[in-house]
C-alpha cells in the first residue's frame, strides 16, 4: 500500500508535472518557474486529488512570507514551539437528529458526545479498507476529470476505475503522457485494493 502524504501537493502545467511538495515548497517552485504572471496556466492538486488555489501574487519574497517559507537552511518559516498541553483539537458543529436519536444518545453512558465519537471511531475502524479504496478512487477520478477528460479512453478508463478492473483501467490509460500516469500511481493500490483481495 502507498501512504500518502497528506500535506504534498503538485501542480500541473498541461499534462506536465512542474512541482510536487507541501505548499511553501510547490509555492516557490511555481513562482521561480513561471512568475505571478503565468500561474492562471498551473492547476495544483492536493493528496485527494481536489484543485487547490495558491496566491502567488507579488514576489518571491512575498510568496515565501505568504507561506512560511524561509530561505534553504535558515530558521525563518519554522513554526515557534508552543508551551503547555498540546491542543486537542475539539470543534463544534452542529448535528441534525430525529428525537429517537437523541433519546436513544442521552440514555447511552458518557453521554450523546462520548457516544457520538465512540461510534464514528467504531464506523472508521470496520470501514476503514473499504473507505480507503473509495478515497483513492475518488481521488484519481477528481485528478483525471480536471486533467485526462479529453483524452482517449477516458470514460472507459472511469468505468473501469470504479468497477475494479484494473487490468482494463491500466489498459485504456497506458498511452496516456507520462507524469499523468505517474502521479495516477500514487493512489493505484489503494484504488484497486479491494480487487487484489478478491483475487
Amino acid at each position: 500500500m502507498i501512504k500518502t502524504d497528506e500535506s504534498r501537493i503538485f501542480a500541473f502545467r498541461g499534462t506536465e508535472r512542474v512541482a510536487a511538495g507541501d505548499s511553501a515548497e510547490v509555492a516557490v517552485a511555481l513562482h521561480r518557474l513561471f512568475g505571478a504572471g503565468e500561474s492562471e496556466l498551473v492547476l495544483v492538486f492536493d493528496a485527494e486529488g481536489r484543485q487547490l488555489d495558491l496566491d502567488l501574487s507579488g514576489s518571491l519574497a512575498d510568496v515565501r512570507r505568504r507561506f512560511g517559507a524561509g530561505e534553504p537552511g535558515s530558521e525563518e518559516g519554522t513554526a515557534p514551539k508552543r508551551r503547555g498541553r498540546p491542543r486537542l483539537g475539539v470543534v463544534g458543529r452542529e448535528v441534525t437528529l430525529l428525537p429517537r436519536h437523541w433519546q436513544w444518545l442521552e440514555s447511552q453512558r458518557g453521554g450523546p458526545s462520548a457516544t457520538l465519537r465512540r461510534l464514528v471511531d467504531e464506523a472508521r475502524e470496520t470501514h476503514r479498507e473499504r473507505d480507503r479504496v473509495h478515497r483513492a478512487q475518488d481521488a484519481i477520478n477528481r485528478f483525471l476529470s480536471s486533467l485526462g477528460g479529453d483524452l482517449p479512453g477516458y470514460e472507459e478508463a472511469t468505468r473501469a476505475l470504479y468497477r475494479g478492473e484494473r487490468e482494463r483501467f491500466e489498459a485504456e490509460i497506458s498511452g496516456w503522457p507520462r507524469d499523468l500516469r505517474a502521479q495516477v500511481a500514487v493512489w493505484l493500490e489503494d484504488a484497486f485494493a479491494a480487487a487484489a483481495d478478491d483475487a
